[in-house]
């Protein structure tokens, strides 16, 4: 048992639970949602790695300064 979290056993849960993988979570979603309008304007589903690279290339710097602002001001 972690003393970080000690109410968490079970390894996964203390993944889930971790700042880490919440940051993650939150960029999958930009990038599905990025995904989802793209797809919408080109007719066509663009797939994952198409969406992923284009959303890091013209939106990944700015979502992160965001969220960072945000979760200071939080």
């Amino acid at each position: 048992m972690s003393s970080e979290n000690p109410g968490i056993r079970d390894p996964q849960e203390l993944v889930r639970h971790s700042s880490l993988y919440r940051e993650f979570q939150a960029e999958r979603e930009e990038i599905l949602r990025h995904k989802w309008i793209e797809s919408e304007k080109a007719g066509y589903d663009i797939g994952f790695e198409r969406a992923l690279t284009d959303w890091i290339l013209k939106h990944r710097r700015k979502w992160r300064k965001a969220r960072h602002a945000q979760l200071q001001g939080s």
